[in-house]
């Protein structure tokens, strides 16, 4: 076991001094402006790694991988609450505008994403897909409620992945687009960009500044306190009601609109696990 932790902490060193090496680049495609971080490319590395044709890595230190993860998730949980105190004056000023622009966060998720999961076959990898737009902190709370190899972490890490890979990309060209439309107001685009995520939220206001230069600064400031408000606030919110709810939610839908390839009796076993 210690030769696996070795393995994979070497693994890890190099990819972290290849990606800080590349470091991060964006790039005006006009519509919008795409970023590119080290955790992209770390993730894209890291899978290419992994890939079991290569051989490259072994199962067991897959799972290895896996177990060294849930220490590094409640590392991150206790870093967020050491912000909480320093964050407070910063949220306060904020106001109330950025408390609303957090129900999105789960609003759609759960009423849009939980049904869509289901109906193209998905199961209990529908809850940690959709309770939340599932970062750090949510895979966090996913894997202590459930455990890191459960089907509800895969759910999530999933979705995690998309949104690491195509996240940046998604939202620096979606804030772009509605930027251009002049419909919206750019502050109001700039408290939407703090979804969580700071390469998704620098990618967004990235985009902003360019179609508002002389905004630039507001824009940041604001992408700023909703993202501190959503990592902070919304780690709470997905633990004592986004997850909960989403969980009874699919126990409603799941038997009415899922596609059942599973027989009741295995669905109940994984409950009592």
């Amino acid at each position: 076991m210690k030769d696996l932790h070795i393995k994979n902490h070497v693994i890890v060193l190099i990819l972290v001094v290849i990606t800080e090496l590349i470091g991060a680049y964006q790039f005006n495609i006009g519509i919008g402006v795409l970023a590119l971080f080290p955790m992209l490319y770390a993730m894209v590395l890291g899978a290419f790694i992994s890939w079991p044709s290569f051989k490259w890595m072994s199962t067991k230190e897959m799972q290895a991988a896996t177990r060294v993860l849930e220490i590094a998730f409640l590392l991150f949980v206790a870093k967020l609450g050491t912000m909480m105190g320093p964050s407070l004056l910063q949220l306060a000023d904020a106001g109330f505008p950025l408390i609303l622009q957090e129900v999105g966060h789960f609003l759609g998720t759960i009423v849009i994403g939980l049904p869509i999961a289901l109906l193209i076959g998905m199961k209990r990898e529908a809850i940690g897909a959709t309770f939340s737009i599932d970062r750090e902190p949510n895979l966090a709370i996913i894997a202590e409620k459930y455990g890191a190899n459960s089907a509800e972490s895969r759910g999530a890490l999933g979705v995690y992945i998309c949104g690491t890979l195509f996240g940046a990309i998604y939202l620096a060209l979606l804030a772009g687009f509605l930027g251009n439309l002049g419909f919206f107001h750019p502050i109001a685009l700039a408290m939407g960009a703090g979804v969580g995520s700071g390469s998704m939220m620098a990618a967004a206001t990235g985009a902003l500044a360019v179609i508002f230069p002389d905004q630039a600064k507001d824009i940041a400031l604001f992408a700023g306190a909703a993202n501190i408000m959503t990592i902070i606030i919304g780690t709470y919110v997905c633990l004592f009601f986004s997850l909960p709810v989403t969980a009874r939610l699919y126990k409603w839908l799941e038997p009415r609109i899922g596609r059942r390839k599973e027989t009741i009796q295995m669905e109940e076993g994984r409950e009592a696990k």
